[in-house]
């Protein structure tokens, strides 16, 4: 049985799953995301990623900048929805939202809940360093990603995979998750367990300063920490290169050998020595340029052995 469906989503993340719903014969009869952002050099306004796939789809867009309204609850309620189906959508839902669906409100949360609540599960869990994550359907209620557990797809972790690979595995398995909590749903036989009281973390959101790498801290951490924020919004370091501070990203990096005081570039393969150990970059990338293997970034900026990093 077909459900009246409205989607509630803004990132790339969130497409496969507005795909998937279309695919399996839902009637998805409204789509909310976030409003169009300036993006560019031009700083064009430029929809977003669920907008665009809504409007190939021909389903109606709307893009409030506020959903705590009388008026908001009221056009919401007028589209008749069974279920809406919320992922990454980036603003909070006020009980009147959450109330209008007859069957609720379904949220696909990229973590084992009731770890990493939040704004950025994939990322906090690799900078963690978990060996394991996976993708949950819960249904919503007011607080932080608190509501009772459907569906669960679990996922290794596995030492040298980064934030954008774990990103596109959980978004694909995520999409199959939600149409088969759907079907479920159809029949009347989606069933809910609470989450446990014990093991709540909070993903909070990744703020400018959390990319800056300690080097003081032990190579197994600054190795998660920037496959954690690989290959966005990237970890980065500081340098002076004759102009001042500089900030470089480091776009990949593997475990190394070595040990000299914390932040010291030891060889030219990119062997930096860290609290305890050593961790060696393989990709960076200078602000307003490309990628490039960091021997090719060391001859650009003329450094080598004994050069410190910050």
């Amino acid at each position: 049985m077909s459900l009246r469906v409205v989607f509630m989503g803004t990132p790339d993340f969130a497409v496969p799953t507005l795909s998937e719903i279309v695919g399996q014969g839902h009637e998805v009869v409204a789509v909310y995301t976030r409003p169009p952002a300036a993006a560019g050099r031009g700083m064009e306004l430029k929809p977003s990623p669920v907008h665009t796939m809504a409007d190939r789809f021909g389903i109606p867009v709307f893009t409030p900048k506020t959903l705590r309204t009388d008026e908001a609850a009221e056009i919401f309620r007028s589209h008749g929805a069974d279920v809406a189906v919320v992922v990454a959508y980036g603003m909070l839902l006020p009980k009147a939202i959450l109330d209008a669906p007859e069957l609720g409100c379904l949220n696909l949360h990229a973590s084992l809940l009731p770890r990493w609540r939040g704004a950025a599960p994939i990322q906090r869990a690799i900078m963690a360093g978990d060996n394991q994550t996976g993708i949950a359907v819960m249904k919503m209620e007011e607080g932080l990603d608190t509501g009772p557990v459907a569906m669960v797809e679990r996922v290794a972790v596995t030492p040298a995979m980064n934030a954008g690979e774990l990103h596109d595995k959980l978004m694909v398995l995520g999409a199959d998750l939600m149409v088969r909590a759907l079907a479920a749903l159809s029949r009347g036989g989606l069933s809910f367990t609470p989450q446990p009281e014990m093991g709540v973390t909070y993903a909070h959101k990744l703020k400018n300063e959390d990319g800056l790498i300690d080097w003081s801290r032990p190579a197994q951490a600054v190795h998660d920490h920037i496959r954690g924020l690989s290959p966005f919004p990237g970890a980065y370091f500081v340098a002076d290169f004759g102009k001042g501070q500089e900030r470089v990203k480091v776009l990949r990096a593997t475990l190394g050998k070595g040990e000299a005081s914390p932040g010291t570039l030891l060889d030219i393969n990119g062997i930096i020595s860290c609290g305890d150990g050593a961790v060696r970059l393989i990709q960076v990338q200078r602000a307003g340029k490309g990628p490039v293997a960091f021997e090719e970034f060391l001859r650009g900026v003329r450094l080598g052995p004994g050069a410190r990093f910050g």
